[in-house]
This record gives C-alpha cells, structure tokens and sequence, in this order.
C-alpha cells in the first residue's frame, strides 16, 4: 500500500493534534510502513504535471507512468518482486530516455523517483537545480553506470532517465491506486522480463499514456482507454487517467485511493496542471486569437465537447478518494497490523465529510494559519532574525546563487554559504535541517520560506492539512532553537543579523 501523505481519517477533531506532534517522525513512520510486507499489492496510473517544455509547451498534456507496490527495478531494465524494505517501483518510459541502447522503459525506486534519494529521510527540503543535478549524478553513477556510459547520456540535459529522478522537486503529481495479485504480479514481471525492451515512441500512437493504457489492460482488460473526440484521435494522460478512475469506481472491491505529491518549494519553475486536448483549447488564451481568425467554429466545437464529455479533475477526485491511514492518537503501530487491519478495512469512515476537512483543512482554518504566520514573520523581523517581510520570498533565490552544495558520505545534503569571513553551514536534507551542524538561523529561514510558499500557493499545489501542520511543527521547533541559543548565550544579544542578503530599502 503507497502511503506518502501521512492522511489521517477524522473520528474526532483531536487527531488534528498528531499532524502537531510529528515534524520529523510523521514521514518516517508512513515510510516504515511502506516497509511492511503485505498480503495485498497495488498498481497506480501515475498523472504527472505539466513542464511546460518541448511538446507540452503546447499540449500542456503532462506525463504518464505505473506505480507498482510490489514490484521492485533488479536492474533499470529488469524487474522482480520486492524485498520486504522496499517500497515499490515506477515504470516509465519516454520519447528517448539517452541511453546506451534504445531501451523503451526504465523502472526506478519509488523513493528515487519522488525524491532523488533511496532514504526518504534525507530527501531534500527545496527544490534548486543544483540539487536536481546532483541526485541525477548521483542515481547516474549508482544505477545507470553500466548503461549510460557516453558522454551525451553523462552530460547532455536531453535524456530523459532525468525525469525519473527526484520528479517532486520539478513537478506535483497524482497516483490513482488499486489492488492487485501476487499471481498478477508475477505474470507482469513475466512477460514484461520476456519481451524486447526496444523504444519505438511515437507521439501520436506510441507515447506515454499508450504505454500506461498497455500495462493496466495486463491486469484489468479495458480498464483505461483513450478519449479520441477530446484528444483529437491521440492518447493523453489524463484520458488514461480518467477511464480509470471510472473504472475503478465501478469495481469498490478495487478501493481506489488517490495520492498527491506536492512539488517542493524552490526556485524550479513550477509546474501546471495536466489537460486533455479540447481542455487546452477551452482554457489557454494563447489559442483563442488563431481559433478566432483559422477556425472560428472549431473554438465551439471543442468547448461543447470538453465541457460535455471531457472534463475531469484530478484534485476533486483526490479529495473524494484520499489515500489515509487510521492512526491511533498518536500511538505507535506494528506496521504489519497498521496496514492489515486498518488500511485494508472495508468500513468506511463514519463521516466523510469531516475526514475531508482533517485530510484537507478548511478555508478558515487556512485563513487562521496565514493570520498566524503574518505574527511570526512579524516577530522574525522585530527581532532582526530576518532583514524584513520580502526576504522570505528571495530566501530560495538566495541559496541557489550564494550557496554551494555539499554531500555527506551517507548523502545528506548541505548548502555551505560564504557570509563575510564566516562560512555557515544550512542542512537541507529533512533528516539534518535541525542538527547541530545545521546554522540555526538559515534553517529557521528555509522553514519559514516552506511554510509560507504552502500558504501562498493554489490549492491545488499545496500539502494535505497533516503534512502542513508536520512543516509548522518544524517551523516551531527552529523557532525554538533560535531562542535556546540566545538563551546559552553568555550576554544577552539584541537578536540575529541578517543572512546572507540585505532586504531591498
């Protein structure tokens, strides 16, 4: 069972206060329990975001993959069965992933594939190129030396293995999950073992999402299909997207669940949502003044097609069918049983509607955290821990042109900044931020910085409500720190100087 977001059903508003109490432990728990050998396994149509390069400049169509829960990469081309610390695989394949041999599919780590790193304690906490860099070096280097030894699949940014490595710091994305079989499973990695891995993409017959429509239809024969009237006789993600989903609502015995990875804070551009054909002519400007003037009834021909036939929405579906757990206030569970008995239970939650608002939150309890946060930012700048309001929203910018990236030998992350004569040191892997190596007033700044990006952005990009509070209690326990320092300090000082740069006048 994929279970990223650590999503808590509501049975009453107090398990609110468990998000309050696992800054850190929180996502090391819901990993732990990916860890468990399970009974049941899962398939899920993977729905990324548009990057807004090449083609999708365009199409704005997004990306199709396979999550597979049981179902582990031997080798980037060879699968097997998953060891029980494993977490699971994706399946992927792309116009020319770069390497060696014209492979059509490569599968990777589920944590690499989200993160960049095999331990997702010490994934990154901002998204900056540097880092995207270097976990594509260094997943190179570890599992792609035997097969990308040129120097265009080592050196050129056009191979797409890259998409495959740390796909949050660049992009959000969605994964529509089912149950599937051992014996299912086993005939996949088969087959798929068995068959010439050779890569004849096309982008009209050939591309992601046909791809994806293949592997469902190995396990459930029609399940996901095309949507030809909306995509103008091609295949599109989100057509496989929703095809399956209807599917799987017309099958419960299947417990669709929906899982959301929000794209990390950074200076990356941001991503955008994934359309359908018809769905970009409807809602992208830039087409209306050559739909207006080529093909003027053309514009209310899509538009009566999109809007009767073709509309989906990955975000209210995710908010209908979210992926949770029952945790026990607070209560540390065997992981074995935590996954049998409660995330496979057939009961359902008592009050969906109230387990919405605690996966999700309400407007005014996300009105109430921006009040809250304008207070803290305020207190911040009272106390010269940061130059001023602005230099939250430069703090990213900041560390991608002063900071240096640094590696651990067990791969935690470091940004080494020059401030004057002094060299400060920002740990910017979850496991480290906080450390004691880690400058007290730069990590507090990076916290304040995700926090309020999560305030800021849509809806749509933001954490669930539990992984929101995880970041504030993590914002607080900084905030701490800071003050445990002044207090060890043998004179009271006025309070920090600035960091790195002077806000602007």
């Amino acid at each position: 069972m994929l279970y990223p977001n650590c999503l808590l059903p509501a049975r009453s508003m107090a398990r609110r206060a468990l998000g309050a109490l696992l800054p850190c432990f929180g996502f090391a728990f819901v990993w732990a329990c990916l860890c468990a050998s399970t009974a049941r396994a899962d398939i899920g149509v993977v729905l990324n975001e548009s990057l807004d390069e090449s083609v999708s400049k365009v199409t704005s169509a997004g990306h199709s993959a396979v999550y597979f829960s049981r179902i582990c990469p031997e080798s980037p081309v060879k699968l097997r069965l998953c060891r029980p610390d494993e977490l699971g695989s994706i399946l992927s394949n792309y116009t020319t992933l770069g390497e060696d041999e014209p492979y059509e599919w490569n599968a990777v780590p589920l944590s690499i594939y989200l993160y960049g790193v095999e331990d997702p304690r010490l994934r990154p906490l901002i998204g900056l190129p540097e880092v995207k860099r270097e976990l594509e070096e260094r997943y190179r280097e570890t599992h792609l030396a035997v097969y990308c030894a040129s120097e265009f699949c080592k050196t050129s940014n056009k191979p797409e293995w890259r998409y495959m490595v740390g796909a949050t710091l660049e992009r959000s994305l969605y994964i529509f999950v089912v149950h599937t079989s051992l014996e299912q499973d086993l005939a996949f990695i088969k087959q798929f073992n068995s068959s010439p891995n050779v890569n004849h993409f096309n982008g009209v017959t050939r591309n992601c999402a046909t791809f994806v429509r293949g592997i469902v239809d190995f396990y459930y024969p029609h399940a996901a299909h095309a949507d030809y009237l909306n995509d103008f006789m091609m295949v599109s993600p989100k057509a496989i997207t929703r095809s399956f989903t209807r599917w799987a609502l017309r099958h419960p015995e299947m417990n669709l669940r929906i899982l959301h990875f929000a794209q990390l804070p950074g200076t990356i551009k941001r991503s955008s949502e994934p359309r359908s054909g018809t769905e970009q002519f409807c809602r992208s400007k830039k087409f209306y003044p050559p739909m207006v003037w080529f093909a003027p009834y053309g514009m209310p021909a899509a538009a009566g097609a999109y809007y009767l036939t073709g509309r989906f929405n990955p975000e209210r579906q995710l908010e209908h069918h979210p992926a949770f757990v029952d945790v026990a206030d607070g209560q540390e569970i065997d992981p074995v049983e935590f996954l049998n008995d409660e995330v496979y239970s057939d009961d359902p939650p008592a009050d969906q509607h109230q387990e919405r608002v605690l996966i999700f939150g309400t407007a005014e309890e996300w009105k109430q955290y921006h009040t809250d946060f304008d207070g803290i930012v305020d207190e911040a700048v009272g106390e010269k821990i940061i130059p001023g309001r602005e230099y939250i929203d430069r703090f990213a910018k900041q560390l991608q042109e002063k900071g240096k990236l640094i590696l651990d030998p067990n791969g935690a992350m470091w940004l080494e900044i020059e401030d004057g004569k002094q060299s400060k040191r920002l740990g910017i892997s979850a496991s480290d931020i906080l450390g004691s190596a880690s400058n007290s007033q730069l990590a507090y700044s990076l916290l304040l910085e995700r926090v309020n990006h999560m305030l800021k952005c849509p809806k749509h990009e933001r954490e669930s409500m539990p992984e929101f509070l995880a970041d504030w209690q993590l914002m607080q326990s900084g905030r701490t720190r800071i003050w445990e320092s002044y207090a060890s300090a043998a004179t009271p000082p006025r309070g920090p100087q600035p960091i790195l740069v002077s806000a602007r006048p």
